[in-house]
């Protein structure tokens, strides 16, 4: 089943995962970061299928919100047919430092 929505990372978001990568390679086994990778490569595709499943953030109203696991969220807006990953975020940090454009 597929969507007419289109996957799109920002820089932002590009940038976090660089740095969950990073800190599995150093930290964890090869299988941790395949499954990281796996994990994250379902939920964007289940994101891209039906990007209104998950529920919109109180801050921005454009924004959605998807846990992935207990260390990292997605945060992502659609438009037309356009779905863009804003930033991945490790919700034990402080909210503050949630930046969403």
């Amino acid at each position: 089943m597929r969507s007419g929505y289109k996957l799109l990372w920002s820089d932002k978001a590009l940038g976090d995962l660089q740095n969950i990568i990073n800190y599995l390679v150093e930290n964890w086994t090869q299988k941790e970061v395949q499954d990281f990778a796996r994990r994250l490569e379902k939920r964007l595709e289940i994101i891209v299928i039906n990007p209104r499943l998950f529920h919109v953030t109180t801050k921005r109203r454009n924004i959605r919100r998807s846990v992935l696991t207990k260390h990292t969220v997605i945060y992502y807006e659609t438009n037309k047919s356009l779905v863009t990953v804003v930033t991945l975020f490790d919700p034990r940090q402080n909210p503050k430092k949630l930046r969403l454009r």
